[in-house]
């Protein structure tokens, strides 16, 4: 993982126009999704292969506690209940498990599955999510088909900025 740290790369993400640097490889649309660990509510590992054969959205942002972070996970959790049982969205932040716990339970988030790269910022070295300057996780999409092959990426422009959630949808239309 230290050689992922070594990556770097600038004018793909910003904070409120203020350009930021990502650490670890770009996800790319056709690569093969790489695996990682993160952790639920619980502190049980969720790992992408645990979803093998399904359609993952797996959707990124830096913190449960801001107003778009949570937008953001209200928004995927209603989606959700519009797909088919072949597609999971895994939500990933590097907020504390038991802050996810508390988020979900007071807003009824239980469509998705809200997972925590606390421990070893493994998901967002391996997908290049790794704010350098504050440690969280720059806001994003990621779409694995069933064969768990990236088929959607985007890198929101500014954090401060919700994803395009249709976009994200019809990306995984054909999958399907």
């Amino acid at each position: 993982m230290k050689e992922l740290e070594s990556i770097e790369t600038k004018n793909i993400v910003a904070s409120r126009g203020a350009g930021l640097t990502l650490l670890g490889e770009i996800s790319k649309s056709g690569n093969k999704a790489p695996e990682f660990t993160t952790f639920d509510n619980t502190l049980k590992e969720v790992k992408l292969s645990d979803y093998k054969g399904k359609v993952v959205i797996l959707s990124i942002f830096p913190s449960i506690d801001t107003g778009v972070c949570a937008t953001q996970t209200r928004t995927f959790n209603k989606r959700a209940s519009e797909l088919s049982g072949d597609v999971s969205i895994i939500t990933i932040s590097k907020d504390l498990p038991f802050a996810l716990g508390r988020f979900c339970a007071a807003e009824g988030i239980n469509n998705l599955i809200t997972t925590s790269d606390y421990k070893f910022s493994e998901f967002g070295l391996k997908y290049g999510f790794l704010i350098k300057e504050n440690r969280l996780l720059a806001r994003g999409v990621v779409v694995v088909d069933k064969d768990g092959v990236i088929r959607y990426v985007e890198y929101v422009p500014d954090i401060i900025q919700e994803p395009d959630y249709d976009k994200a949808i019809e990306a995984i239309k054909g999958l399907i």
